[in-house]
């Protein structure tokens, strides 16, 4: 006897959709999967990440401070501070964007909690959110080219190059280094040691132990609010193969560097504050301490939290942390001894 054929079931737009995987944010209306919204000026501006700009900000404010401890005004080269500033800025802006692009097209931020990401969310190409990143890369290497023209040391072009080749390869590439465990490095040196003191050196041409020291500060602070990021993620980043830091050294790891991480800028504080030589930063120096209403309640959540969400307001209160710390600290360098 033969077997009786089943028909063939009958496939729909309404089935199609119900076994295509759902984009974060999207929704399903009538049976039919909805695109994401496309982006607008407001999310563009948000993709930018501009809270981050604070750490674009504070290096080249320190960096301007300790250039001013041998200019006979700290505002001779304003100029030469304006570009470092701009290129800082461009960087960071081009490497967020770089970020969202490169993390997009792996599927890392996809169901990520805090702000959606243009590509993530699907509302924007990734080959129009890359091509930002290259506008952005491209206006930081045009201001670095005006300022190396200016000061006529021209190997700091190569400098700059590395710090193009970094920003993209964080996330970018066939093997990025922010997926080994690498991107604390990079960001202790781009984001605090080289913009800090190459912010001094493009003013004065020499570089002198209060740019260090700030530097290492401005590093280590940068550093905090990606472990901060990064902790947030961890759970999801482990899933995709994105091998943080955080990742690496598990819960418990990451918080003790988180915590020594936003707490070694207070050391170096201390040196301004009791052991530099006196009529120099000692005099403000210690009201920077005042920086610590924030660091203090991210300690707390960081060692406490559970929740990624949690995480976001720690990385919150670790860039206002850094943002009270440098603008205080280029002051106490400025104006030595203000209100000692």
């Amino acid at each position: 006897m033969a077997k009786q054929q089943r028909p063939t079931p009958r496939v729909t737009t309404a089935t199609q959709n119900a076994n295509r995987p759902v984009p974060p944010k999207a929704k399903v209306r009538g049976g039919k999967l909805a695109a994401p919204k496309p982006a607008t000026l407001g999310t563009w501006i948000a993709g930018a990440r501009p809270q981050t700009l604070v750490l674009a900000i504070v290096p080249v404010a320190l960096g301007t401070a300790a250039a001013a401890q041998v200019m006979t005004h700290w505002y001779d080269h304003w100029v030469r501070a304006l570009l470092a500033l701009a290129v800082a800025a461009f960087l960071q802006i081009g490497v967020n964007y770089a970020n969202d692009y490169s993390d997009g097209v792996r599927g890392t931020d996809r169901d990520r909690v805090g702000p959606q990401r243009l590509v993530g969310s699907g509302r924007a190409k990734a080959s129009t959110v890359r091509n930002v990143a290259f506008v952005f890369f491209g206006l930081a290497a045009v201001a670095g080219a005006v300022l190396v023209w200016r000061t006529e040391q021209w190997w700091l072009l190569a400098v700059g190059a590395l710090a193009l080749l970094a920003g993209w390869f964080y996330t970018g590439g066939r093997r990025p280094y922010g997926y080994l465990g690498l991107g604390e490095i990079a960001v202790f040196l781009f984001f605090g040691i080289v913009p800090t003191a190459g912010t001094m050196f493009v003013q004065v041409l020499d570089v002198n132990v209060e740019a260090w020291l700030a530097g290492a500060a401005a590093g280590a602070l940068a550093c905090a609010v990606l472990v901060a990021n990064n902790a947030r993620d961890r759970e999801k980043d482990k899933l995709h193969g994105k091998r943080t830091l955080a990742v690496l050294l598990g819960d418990v790891g990451t918080r003790v560097l988180f915590v020594v991480l936003i707490l070694v800028p207070f050391g170096i504080l201390a040196f301004f504050a009791i052991f530099y030589e006196p009529g120099s930063a000692s005099g403000f120096a210690p009201y920077v301490y005042f920086a610590g209403v924030a660091a203090l309640p991210a300690i707390l959540i960081a060692i406490t939290g559970r929740t990624a969400r949690e995480w976001v307001f720690v990385m919150q209160l670790t860039l206002a942390t850094t943002l009270l710390y440098g603008l205080g600290l280029s002051a106490a360098i400025i104006f030595p001894g203000a209100l000692g």
